[in-house]
């Protein structure tokens, strides 16, 4: 989770300019429930949702709306957060 809220601040300082939105279901290491994430601009809010269904594949999924978000390694900086 730390290591999601520093990657994301930091694209919001660097970026926020041109993120539009952004809304997702995240799923953090040694938490049983989801977390739902949602984003306008440079604000960002992630709170629980309840825990993970029985049977459902624990999968973490951001959508971004906004411009030049090619160029912002968003995949990679997300899988970062992964990383031990």
């Amino acid at each position: 989770m730390e290591k999601f809220q520093d990657w994301f601040s930091k694209l919001l300082q660097t970026k926020g300019q041109d993120i539009l939105r952004t809304k997702g279901i995240l799923d953090f290491t040694g938490e049983s429930d989801r977390y739902v994430f949602q984003g306008v601009h440079m604000l960002m809010d992630a709170s629980p949702m309840g825990k993970w269904p029985e049977g459902k594949e624990r999968t973490s999924r951001l959508v971004f709306i906004g411009r030049n978000l090619e160029t912002m390694n968003l995949k990679e900086g997300f899988e970062n957060c992964k990383s031990a």
